[in-house]
């Protein structure tokens, strides 16, 4: 018997030591907040809320997009860098974020490499140009030659200074020879809202934003900005096709939580969020609204990322771009 009362109570002191360390291992324990740095009715907002609604079936927690706009996506990600890295705080990285601002910013407020833990690239796409209708310019070609007729007269709206439509507006004035004036928004809902309104010429904008107003009538579509056409927009050339061999500039989106967030919830967001992507409802609403989706392991993206940041050096320092 004392033996027995023996293996007892030294069972019970081992059922004690595993008990924290499985309370530890539970996640997640409340809802995860899904930062998003940029005004909501934008390509990133609409990703972020079609993946986090199929996410939080399979974390068992709600997933709450939180909309952090402002410093052209710096304060929602600078948020993130410095949340406490357990996985209840996560964030949909952009490419201006991570890609562009090291070469355009002398210093940034958090690094992109080292604040953060990558877990996975969701989605790429090509941007498209789209122009009111107001503009004497039935595609891409005529667009350029009115806009070379009337330098300054035409101006571009962006979701920011840094952005995507930012920078590639600057590159196609460069190599168009054209002189169109930026004009930067605290993100891309209010931009495409005042290019609706005709209060700006021009936008080079996510797809998923601004589709629903070309195939209303409300926006023309001149072309898109990858290197091939896209299934959601078959008829509508490239800047490549449209006297611009070359030309690229395409977005890229992922997810990253705080950096020294333990692995196995990296791994674990990782597996939730690449199943959200396969669901079939979320893959044909993203798909059809130009997302190509990827889906690679977190060591893929953050080999990507310190491969783009060397792409965009070199297109920040050919077109001249600087920040406003």
């Amino acid at each position: 018997m004392c033996g027995l009362m023996k293996w007892i109570v030294a069972l019970a002191a081992t059922l004690a030591a595993v008990a924290p360390a499985a309370a530890q291992e539970k996640y997640p324990t409340r809802p995860v907040r899904f930062v998003v740095p940029y005004a909501a009715g934008g390509s990133t907002d609409t990703l972020a809320r079609t993946i986090g609604q199929k996410l939080s079936d399979y974390l068992g927690e709600q997933v709450v997009v939180d909309n952090r706009p402002g410093a052209s996506g710096d304060i929602g990600m600078t948020l993130v860098a410095r949340a406490t890295p357990d996985g209840h705080t996560i964030v949909l990285g952009y490419i201006a974020n991570l890609g562009i601002g090291p070469s355009l910013y002398a210093k940034m407020p958090y690094d992109p490499v080292n604040d953060f833990e990558p877990i996975t690239q969701v989605a790429g796409a090509s941007n498209i140009v789209v122009a009111h209708p107001s503009v004497p310019a039935k595609n891409f070609k005529e667009f350029i030659a009115y806009a070379k007729a009337n330098p300054k007269k035409v101006n571009f709206a962006s979701a920011g200074v840094a952005s995507v439509g930012h920078l590639t507006g600057e590159l196609l004035n460069n190599m168009a020879g054209i002189d169109m004036v930026h004009i930067p928004y605290k993100g891309s809902g209010q931009a495409i809202s005042d290019l609706v309104g005709g209060h700006v010429k021009l936008m080079i904008s996510g797809m998923a934003s601004t589709l629903p107003h070309v195939r209303s009538g409300k926006l023309r579509g001149l072309a898109t900005t990858g290197a091939r056409r896209t299934p959601a927009t078959p008829d509508l050339p490239t800047i490549a096709e449209s006297g611009f061999p070359g030309f690229e500039a395409s977005s890229w989106f992922g997810v990253l939580a705080p950096a020294k967030t333990p692995k196995p919830i990296i791994t674990r967001l990782h597996a939730d969020i690449v199943k959200s992507l396969k669901d079939p409802a979320v893959s044909q609403r993203l798909t059809n609204v130009g997302f190509e989706l990827v889906g690679g392991t977190p060591q893929e993206f953050a080999a990507y990322i310190k491969s783009e940041i060397r792409k965009w050096e070199k297109v920040v320092k050919a077109s001249g771009a600087k920040p406003e």
